[in-house]
Parts: structure tokens; sequence; C-alpha cells
């Protein structure tokens, strides 16, 4: 921060702060240099571009779009040309809301009468004119006429946030607007010495403020609280502001500042007002007035008899004394002694006069400085009293603001709530139609998750009562979709998705039990004696000899030993030989896989990958495990009935009446 120091000797204790951005009061500057006023910049505002510059490219790349554009200040416009290489239509009007708008737009090639240039008109000796968004609103009033500007569109480059007053008037006279940024404001930290300087005029020396902004006043009072002390603070705001707005004037007045002046808007008028706050140069005053003036009255009184004598005798040329006999001259000596006799009482006369007037100057001297006591004590007890009174009226002053803060946000708010009851009231049929699409949208999903055909056809029940107390066309037409998906619900046949899940979960959990091809549990051979019958009487009973019913008893015995001890299978897959016995752990975990990946499937309505996993599923069990066992007969049987009753797995979809409510939804 630099402090720009007059020499001029007239005014060179006098200082203004001001709180502009950095760069933006160079002319400023210069006048005041010029009349011999030092200036101190301490910014309380920073001007940076936007975070993301495209909404504002995208507008100026459109302009033909606005029938009119405003820019709300001079970094508006600076920062919204500085983003666009375009040349300004001149078929397009401007508006700016002061001066330093319009000495912006002609810095950048847009001046009239070569363009439209509108803004709030006021000579320099002139302070009628209002630069703010009601004067503004005034000069398109008289310039364009708002209502012709029903229907069209209005641009507003801005920095981030603003006041909306004037949106809103060019919204009420039937113009769409349409507001971007083009900067926005930071709080700066004024460097430390900057802040030096300031604690040297807050400690007396005779300065002012140049305050632009509301919310510069409010960065000065934030910025106060942290970094000046008490008496400071006092200082401050007892300091006189110099403010172009009287917006301003009374945010600064809230905050508890005490010397408001309003300039008006331009360099000139700032200028003029700065120069108006200097306090005029008072020369120093004597300690002694009366032995002053008692000084002079004796001085002039005895130097009252030299004119005389310069008269009777001038100095260029003394006169020749006379020839005088001796009589005159003794008469003459004896008249010298009473004349000094005489020089002697007046002067004793005029010394008591002399003593006596200084006397009585002396006593008006102190009567006059009781009296200065006394007033001073009056003034010191009204300035108490005057304090108190501004304190009082400063306080109310806060509740006023406060009050009328609180005043704009229910008048917001009741705004947005008169455009929402607006919208309502206009977009019913929208409304209503955007209430089924999202009722059959989610009706849809459903379908598809969970196959509940139920609920889709309540769901589309409900969107045609919906539908029943709009005569539209459009709404027929949707009416007359939902029915045939209605149709196609009821039509649908109904599968038990819950039933053949758990097959296959019941299919899952007896993998491990079944018998693997060749793993099948063999008998142990018991060989026991054959019970020999008595051949005797086999014999006698038959008619054959003894030897031949022992020979035959014996080589049966024999038979039924060997056959107790052999077993003969059939093995039709030479693959299901080859699996070792540590590897039929793999083989199971590989038909528990494929059975559930078919189960997710069935969920979701997977029919192609529902049946491939099911045909692996079976020829692994046919390959691999023992048909003849009976747990592996009904793996099998479990596995057949998924895949019968899977057939019906798919469902209709909801798509002719999406389709119905789209097309009204794009009918524009």
């Amino acid at each position: 921060m630099a402090a720009t120091t007059s020499n001029t000797p007239g005014n060179a204790a006098f200082t203004v702060v001001i709180t502009r951005p950095v760069g933006q009061s160079n002319q400023l500057i210069a006048q005041l240099a010029a009349a011999g006023i030092a200036t101190l910049e301490f910014p309380l505002i920073d001007i940076a571009p936007v975070i993301d510059e495209a909404p504002l490219r995208a507008a100026l790349a459109s302009l033909e779009r606005y029938a009119l554009v405003v820019f709300v200040s001079p970094n508006a416009v600076d920062h919204a040309f500085n983003r666009s290489d375009a040349i300004w239509p001149h078929a397009l009007p401007v508006g700016v809301v002061g001066p330093g708008s319009v000495q912006a737009l002609a810095r950048h090639g847009v001046t009239s009468p070569a363009h439209t240039v509108i803004s709030p008109r006021a000579g320099i000796d002139d302070d009628s004119a209002s630069f703010d968004s009601e004067g503004l609103f005034a000069a398109i009033d008289a310039t364009l006429g708002a209502a012709s500007l029903s229907g069209k569109r209005v641009l507003i480059v801005r920095g981030d946030g603003g006041r909306e007053w004037l949106a809103e008037r060019l919204r009420e006279a039937g113009a769409e607007v349409d507001t971007v940024a083009a900067y926005r404001r930071l709080v700066p930290e004024p460097s430390i010495g900057g802040w030096a300087r300031v604690h040297a005029l807050l400690a007396g020396e005779p300065h002012a403020w140049l305050l632009t902004s509301s919310e510069g006043v409010r960065n000065l009072h934030e910025l106060a609280l942290e970094h000046l002390t008490g008496d400071e603070l006092v200082e401050l705001k007892r300091a006189t502001l110099v403010t172009p707005h009287p917006r301003i004037a009374q945010t600064a007045r809230a905050l508890g500042f005490d010397r408001m002046t309003v300039s008006g808007a331009g360099d000139e008028r700032i200028a003029r007002a700065l120069l108006a706050a200097v306090p005029p140069v008072v020369p120093p005053v004597p300690s002694n007035p009366a032995q002053s003036r008692m000084t002079e009255t004796n001085s002039s009184t005895n130097a009252s008899p030299q004119p005389a004598a310069s008269s009777a005798s001038p100095p260029n040329q003394p006169r020749n004394q006379p020839f005088t006999p001796y009589e005159a001259q003794k008469r003459r000596s004896a008249s010298g002694p009473l004349l000094w006799l005489v020089v002697v009482v007046i002067a004793v006369v005029v010394g008591g006069g002399g003593f006596a007037l200084n006397r009585k100057l002396t006593q008006t001297e102190q009567q006059l400085t009781q009296r200065q006591q006394a007033n001073d004590t009056q003034t010191n007890e009204l300035r108490i009293k005057t304090d108190q009174a501004m304190a009082t009226v400063h306080q109310s002053d806060s509740q006023v603001a406060q009050l009328e803060g609180k005043l704009a946000d229910s008048q917001a708010a009741q705004q947005a709530l008169q455009q929402q009851y607006a919208d309502l009231a206009r977009n019913r049929d929208d409304w209503t139609m955007a209430e089924v699409g999202q009722m059959l949208s989610a009706a849809s999903q459903q379908l598809q998750l969970t196959g509940n055909t139920q609920l889709a056809l309540f769901a589309l029940q409900s969107a045609d009562t919906r539908l029943a107390a709009s005569d539209s066309p459009q709404a027929v037409a949707v009416r007359k979709a939902i029915a045939q998906d209605i149709d196609k619900l009821k039509a649908a046949p109904s599968t038990d998705l819950t039933g053949l899940a758990i097959k296959l979960d019941n299919a899952i959990d007896h993998v491990d039990t079944l018998p693997l091809a060749g793993e099948a549990p063999i008998a142990h051979a018991t060989p026991k004696a054959a019970t020999w019958a008595d051949t005797a009487k086999v014999a006698a009973a038959t008619g054959e000899p003894r030897w031949q019913v022992w020979w035959r008893e014996v080589t049966s015995g024999i038979g039924q030993q060997l056959t107790s001890l052999v077993q003969v299978r059939r093995v039709d897959h030479a693959d299901a030989m080859l699996v070792a016995p540590d590897q039929g752990y793999f083989v199971r975990e590989n038909v528990k896989l494929r059975l559930l990946s078919a189960r997710l499937a069935l969920l979701s309505r997977n029919q192609t990958t529902l049946k491939s996993d099911l045909q692996a599923a079976q020829t692994a069990l046919g390959r691999y495990f023992d048909n003849a066992s009976k747990l592996t007969q009904t793996e099998i049987d479990l596995v057949k009935q998924v895949d019968e009753g899977s057939a019906a797995v798919e469902l209709p979809n909801l798509s002719t009446s999406l389709q119905a409510v789209n097309q009204y939804r794009n009918r524009g």
C-alpha cells in the first residue's frame, strides 16, 4: 500500500484515505494532488475474476438474443469486454449506472451516438440525478419504454451477488432477465505500512475517508474491530466520510459513523466534496492580547512628538539659527524648565491612564476567560448529551436497518411463493404428467427387478385415475397407452420365482452329499459257512445218489462265497473314472457355482444365462456323479423342475406408457 503525499504548503497536512480497489483512483488522486491534498490508498475491496467464466462467455457469445444489456459497474464493463473479442453490435442498447461506467465503455469503443448508451443524465454542477438502479430504470423507461421490453430478453452483467431491484422491476415489466457474474469481490488484508499510516492519522492528523460502496463500509468496520484500539475506533467513527450515494451513508450511520458527506457519483463531485472537507488555515493568536494593545498605545503615544519635531526642522535641510540678542536668550532659558514640567506632567498622566487602561483590560480579559470556561463547560455538557442522543439515534438506525432487512427478506419470500403459486396454477397439467411419468418409471423398475406384476398393475391404474381429471388430448393418448399395458400385465403368466429359487437353494445344499461315479459304497463280503443239508434224506427224497447230492452242496457253497467277493458295475463316461479322489471337491464346487449363477439369472430375468447354467449343471451331474444313487436322481430332478418352470420368466414391460409420456413432454 502506497501513500501519495502532496508538497503544496496550503493543505499538506490534510490526507484523504481512498478505499477503492487498487488502480481505480488514478484520476482522482491526480486531481487531489493538483489541489495540494495528500492521499493514502487503503483498498477495502479486491476485484478478482469469477472462478467459472463459462456462463459469462456463453452470454457474450449470444448477444443477438438480448434486447438490452446492463452493466452495473465499471468493473463489470472491463471484465466482460476482456473476456470477449467480438465487436459490440451497434443496434444493441447498453445500460450503465454512472459516469464511471460510461467512461469504461468509451475505453472499449462503445460511445454515443454510434451506440445507444443509457445512463442517468446530470451535469457536473447538478446533483439531481440518481446514479443507482432506480435512476437507471427511469432512464431505460424514458429512452426505450419499459413496456417495449415485454417478452424480450435482458442481460445484467454484475459481480457475484448484488441488489435484485432492477431485475425485479424488469421482470414486472414483462422482460425475461438473465444475470451473469463477471467478477467477484474479495476482502483484502492491508499491509503493515498501510495500518501504520492509519494509526498515525487517527492519532490526530486531519484526514477524511472516501468510501464508494456499502460493502467497503462493512469491511472497514470489521477490519477496524480487529486492528484498532478502542480510542482509535472512536476516532475512526468521528472521522469525516465522503460517499457518492445516500445508501452508503445510511450503511455507515447504522455501523456507528458520525460524519457523512454525500458527494454524488463521479470523480468531479467526489473531488469537490473532499476539497470542501479540508479545514481552513487559522493564523496564530497572541497569548496576551491586552498587553499587546497596551504596548501599541504606549509606543504610539511616545512617538507622537517626533512628527512635530520633524516638521519644524526637516532632516535634509536643517534650519540656520537666527541672531538673538542676550536678553532674548535669557528669557528663553527661563521658559525651558516650565516646558519640561509640562512634558513630565503629560507623561505621568499618560502613564497613569495607560496603567488604568491596562488594568481594566486585564479585568476584562479575566471576565472573558471565566465566560469562556463557563461556555466550555456548557459545550462539554451539550456534547455529552449530543453523543448520548447520537448513540440513541445510531441504535434506532441499527434497529431500523435490521427491520428493513427482515422486511426485504419477507418480501422476497412472498414473491417466491407467489411465483411458485403462479407456476403451479399455470402448469397443472405439466405437473400431473410429470407425476404420472415418475410413477410409471418407478413401476417399470420394480417390475424388472422383482417381477411383481400386481404392483405394476396398481401403479398403472393409479396413473390412469390421475389422468382422468384432465381433458387434454395428450392425456387421452397417454391413457390409451396405459390401457394397453394394463391388458398386457393381466395376460402375462404368473411365475413362482421364489419357489424356483428355493429349489435351486436345496440343490446347492445337496451337492456335497452326492456320490461321484466310481465312489459308490461297496458292502464288504462276509463269507459264511454254508449249512449242509442231510444228504441221506435228500438222496432218499430225490432218488439221487448220495455222492451226487453231496457234490452239489459243495459246489453251490463255493459259488456263493465267490459271488459275495466280486461286484460288477457299468460306467458310461470315462471322464468320471479319471477324476482323482482329491479332485472331487473341485467338481462339486463347479456344480455349486453353476447352480448359484442360475439362481442369480433367475432373479434378474436373464433367460439366456439361466438356461446355459442349468444345462451345464445337468451335464455335470450326469457325467461325474453316480446316476444309480437316489440322491443324484433327486438332484437331477430338482434341476429339471427349475428348467421347465423358468419358461415364463420373461415379463412384459411398460414401454408403451413411458413412450406416450415422453411424447407429451417433448410436444414443444
